[in-house]
C-alpha cells in the first residue's frame, strides 16, 4: 500500500560498522544498542522484504534507495548486485534510482565499472584537502584516510559514475571556507553538501546505556554542553558566506551548492528541499540492517523506532500519529525567539537535534547554530532577492554573475 506522500528512507545494510574511526561520527557507537556479538549485515530476507515494500510504499513513478552505514562498500559489489536484481525483480513498471554514500577507501575499479553501469549516484565524503581531512577521518591505527579517499575518487572519475561531495564542518575545518570550497572543485565535484558538526555531551540516560553522546530530545531540549568539535554557531555562518561570495561571483551555474540551491527555493516559496530547512519534518526516516525503521537517521534511539519492515508496513509507520507527531514538533517547539525572526521563513529552526540552545532571555531550544543561520541568510537576502526577480522574469538565475560583474566595473 504507498503512503499518502513521497517520502525518503535511508537503508544501513550494514548497521554502524565502518573501516574509519572518525573522531565526530555519531553512528559508531550506535553499536551499543543493537545485540553484541551478532552480525551486522542486512539478511537476504530483510533485504528482499525491504526492497519490495519500500517500491510498493512509494506513490510516484520513481523510487530512490539511498544507501549508507558504517561504510556499505564492507558488503561487497555482490550484496549491491543482489539489491540491484531485486529491485528488477520488483519495479513493477517504476524508475529506480540508486545512491550510495561512501568514504570511499574501498572503492577501486571493480567497483566503479559496477557503479556505472548500474547508474548509481555516488556521495564521496571528503572535508577538503589532505590536512584538514585527516584531522579527523582517520583508520582505528590513527593514520589519515585522505590519500585511500582519493584513490577511490579517481576511480569514479576513470569509469564517468556520477558523483557529489558531502562535506563535515567542524572546528578542523570550519576556518578555512575557501581553501575547503576550492579543493572540491578542483577535484572534480560540481555538487557541494556542507554538513554542520554538531554533538553533545551525554546525559545520564546516555551514560547508562553505553553511549558517548546525548540524544536528540525533540520538545523537550536540553541545554548541554557541545563536544569540542562541534562548529560554533558564528563559525558555521562565516564559513557558508566565504563560500557564497566566491560562488556567486565565479561559479554560479557551473557548481550547485546544495545550501545555496535550497536557499534560493525559500525565496522563491518553492516546496521541498532539505529537511533541516523545512517547517515540518517526519518524511526521512532510516531504516536499520535488522529491518528496524526508525523516525530519523538522527533518531536511531529505541525510543524513535516506529516498527519492522518485516512485521509493519511502511504506510503504517511512516504515515502513522507517531511519525506525524515527530514532524510536527519541529514547527510547534520552535522557541518565541525563532517565531518572531525576520528569516524564518528561509531557517524555521534548523534540524531539532540541534535545538538545545538558550535564548538571551532564558528560552530553551534555540539551535546551537543560531547566529550562523542569522548572519548567512541576511547576507544572502538580497542576493536571492534579485536571483527570484529573475527567476520570476524568465531568466536563468545564474545572470546574477554578470550583472555583479557589471556593477562591479561601474
Amino acid at each position: 500500500m504507498p503512503t499518502h506522500r513521497p517520502f525518503h528512507l535511508m537503508a544501513k545494510p550494514i548497521g554502524p560498522q565502518c573501516n574509519l574511526r572518525c573522531r565526530y561520527c555519531f553512528y559508531l557507537e550506535k553499536e551499543a544498542l543493537f545485540a553484541p556479538r551478532r552480525p551486522r549485515r542486512m539478511s537476504d530476507e530483510t533485504l528482499e522484504i525491504f526492497v519490495r515494500r519500500l517500491i510498493e510504499s512509494q506513490p510516484g513513478t520513481r523510487v530512490g534507495f539511498a544507501w549508507q552505514g558504517g561504510e556499505p562498500t564492507l558488503l561487497g559489489i555482490d550484496y549491491f548486485r543482489k539489491a540491484v536484481a531485486l529491485q528488477r525483480k520488483y519495479a513493477d513498471g517504476k524508475t529506480i534510482e540508486n545512491a550510495l554514500q561512501t568514504n570511499g577507501t574501498l572503492l577501486d575499479d571493480a567497483w566503479g565499472a559496477f557503479l556505472a553501469d548500474n547508474g548509481f549516484l555516488v556521495g564521496i565524503s571528503i572535508d577538503g584537502p589532505r590536512a584538514l581531512h585527516d584531522r579527523n577521518r582517520f583508520r582505528p591505527h590513527g593514520r589519515g584516510s585522505w590519500a585511500a579517499t582519493m584513490r577511490g575518487l579517481a576511480a569514479l572519475r576513470r569509469h564517468n559514475v556520477e558523483f557529489n561531495t558531502l562535506t563535515c564542518v567542524s572546528r578542523a575545518n570550519a576556518s578555512e571556507p575557501l581553501q575547503v570550497y576550492r579543493f572540491l572543485v578542483e577535484a572534480g565535484s560540481r555538487f557541494l553538501q556542507f554538513i554542520p558538526v554538531v554533538e553533545r555531551m551525554p546525559d545520564e540516560a546516555n551514560v547508562d546505556r553505553g553511549l558517548s553522546l546525548a540524544a536528540p530530545s525533540p520538545g523537550l531540549p536540553r541545554a548541554t554542553r557541545a563536544t569540542d568539535w562541534s562548529v560554533r554557531g558564528a563559525e558555521w555562518g562565516a564559513f557558508l558566506i566565504g563560500i557564497f561570495d566566491r560562488w556567486i561571483r565565479r561559479d554560479i551555474g557551473a557548481v550547485q551548492v546544495q545550501q545555496f540551491e535550497d536557499a534560493l527555493g525559500r525565496w522563491l516559496g518553492l516546496p521541498g528541499g532539505v529537511c533541516v530547512h523545512s517547517e515540518t519534518c517526519g518524511r526521512a526516516l532510516a531504516i536499520e540492517h535488522d529491518g528496524s525503521v526508525y523516525a530519523c537517521d538522527h533518531y536511531v534511539y529505541p525510543e524513535y523506532r516506529l516498527g519492522n519492515i518485516r512485521d509493519d508496513t511502511l504506510a503504517a509507520m511512516v504515515d502513522g500519529e507517531r511519525q506525524i507527531a515527530f514532524g510536527l514538533a519541529k514547527r510547534d517547539g520552535l522557541p518565541e525567539r525563532c517565531r518572531r525572526c525576520p528569516v524564518r521563513f528561509a531557517c524555521q529552526g534548523g534540524c531539532p537535534k540541534h535545538r538545545f540552545g538558550t535564548s538571551p532571555n532564558g528560552e530553551a531550544g534555540l539551535n546551537h547554530l543560531c547566529d550562523g543561520y542569522w548572519a548567512f541568510f541576511a547576507h544572502v537576502d538580497p542576493y536571492m532577492r534579485l536571483m527570484a526577480d529573475l527567476y520570476r522574469s524568465g531568466t536563468n538565475p545564474a545572470e546574477i554573475r554578470s550583472l555583479l560583474a557589471t556593477t562591479r566595473r561601474s
